[in-house]
């Protein structure tokens, strides 16, 4: 994705003129940092200090994830209270200092160390081998990446935000004064940062770990200011797509905003990973509901004649080929199940209907998205479902999903994904998606590296 140009009246989120490798720039400015990293001798292993992006990891999870180590990262990114400090009513504040203690904690003992010099970082992730030959790789850069609002044309959300999420992120980033994960950008480059990952690649690595799910990882420090001009000079050029992230880009602009009296904020930037999507194509995924207080039968009755009803034969994958089967010509669908083995498959939805339900005003292709449809026509009109957590759970997996309908008695809704393209386009015409409508990946890890604020 192309810069825009200065008369178009973009930001220029560019670093001080003492940044290494800085080039005055409308595009995207990434700067060097010294990464805060676990000391491998301190801690049991690094996959066992590593966790999923916070707001994929579910319950069981969060406990797998904290007796795998007594340092994984998932104690900082989402922190429970200590006994002592909680009181008989932990609140949002009594977490956020506990992961501010735990951090400080893990510096002072040696278990998280700062690398001796800024840098960029090379993080290359392998999945697994599937049997059929050696898996996807994906490589990008993680840095300091300067902060700028959509108003820049800069750096592109696709995805409305929730003003919750966004606060807990504010609270505990605001207290721990510190970058704990990075978000996921995309751009499209002209080659320069590629190069210098390639032959990045070719040298030792800081680090390799296996998570549990068979992907690899490693990751590479850049430090030669030959390298991080080319760097530079080719992310001057470009503007990013956020692709998994929207809470935390929201975070670092509203924290951003707290400290613009600030000369040289080091909140003026923030953690990422951009990935050259020319190079390294990411998937894209749905994200599907789980209605609580709808029971499937409830669900299928209040649709009326408006929408094409049709039992479809499971099991998942099954149901899930009759979705795909429907999207291929075109129109919305949807998969309803209730998690005991029945499958119903909804689509042809009354054009009256969404033209009385779905906001005018926007694209056409906003207007038929399935996330729009399904948030505007059937959340909102048809079912009354309120967009709460007491109400609506949002699964990364349609397996997941069709767990939590079995376990709580609500309804499934399924979601074919999204095509990347519909994605940039509406991002570059200044249109968001509602809220969790893709999943881009894969997802990078959390704790191979941290910023602290208080390194500059």
């Amino acid at each position: 994705m192309s810069a825009p140009s200065a008369e178009s009246g973009a930001e220029s989120p560019q670093g001080g003129p003492g940044d290494p490798g800085h080039v005055a720039t409308a595009g995207l400015s990434l700067s060097p940092f010294r990464g805060l990293r676990y000391d491998p001798d301190r801690v049991g292993t690094l996959a066992a200090v590593t966790s999923p992006p916070y707001d994929v990891v579910d319950p069981g999870r969060r406990l797998d994830l904290e007796t795998a180590d007594p340092h994984n990262v998932v104690r900082l990114i989402l922190p429970r209270p200590e006994p002592e400090d909680a009181g008989d009513r932990p609140d949002r504040d009594t977490r956020y200092r506990h992961a501010a203690r735990l951090l400080r904690a893990w510096r002072r003992e040696g278990v998280l160390v700062p690398d001796p010099a800024p840098a960029l970082y090379v993080y290359e992730q392998r999945a697994a081998d599937d049997g059929t030959g050696p898996g996807r790789v994906q490589r990008g850069l993680i840095g300091a990446l300067a902060v700028s609002g959509p108003e820049g044309g800069v750096v592109l959300p696709h995805e409305d935000v929730m003003p919750k999420p966004v606060a807990d992120r504010v609270g505990l980033m605001r207290t721990t004064r510190a970058n704990l994960e990075p978000l996921l950008l995309t751009y499209r480059g002209n080659g320069g940062a590629a190069g210098v990952i390639e032959r990045t690649v070719l040298g030792e690595p800081l680090l390799t770990t296996t998570t549990t799910d068979g992907t690899h990882h490693r990751l590479w420090a850049v430090t030669a200011p030959a390298d991080l001009a080319e760097v530079s000079r080719d992310l001057a050029t470009c503007r990013a797509l956020i692709a998994d992230g929207h809470h935390r880009w929201e975070m670092y602009l509203r924290l951003q905003r707290e400290h613009r009296h600030l000369p040289r904020s080091p909140w003026d930037r923030g953690l990422v990973l951009l990935v050259d999507t020319a190079r390294y194509p990411l998937r894209v995924r749905a994200i599907h509901r789980v209605l609580y207080r709808l029971p499937v039968a409830e669900a299928l009755e209040l649709l009326g004649d408006h929408w094409q009803v049709k039992e479809v034969a499971g099991p998942l994958t099954g149901a899930l080929e009759a979705l795909a089967e429907l999207k291929r010509h075109g129109g919305n669908g949807f998969v309803l199940t209730g998690g005991d083995g029945q499958f119903w498959l909804i689509g042809e939805p009354d054009e009256a209907l969404l033209d009385a339900t779905v906001p005018q005003g926007k694209p056409q292709e906003w207007r038929h998205l399935d996330a729009t449809v399904l948030h505007s026509t059937l959340l909102d009109h048809t079912w009354h479902v309120p967009d709460g957590p007491d109400d609506i759970g949002y699964l990364h997996t349609a397996a997941g999903a069709e767990r939590e309908a079995a376990r709580t008695g609500g309804t499934a809704v399924l979601l074919h994904p999204v095509r990347e393209s519909v994605v940039r386009r509406l991002a570059e015409q200044g249109v968001t998606m509602p809220r969790k409508s893709t999943s881009f990946g894969p997802k990078p890890a959390t704790g191979l590296v941290i910023r602290s604020l208080e390194l500059g």
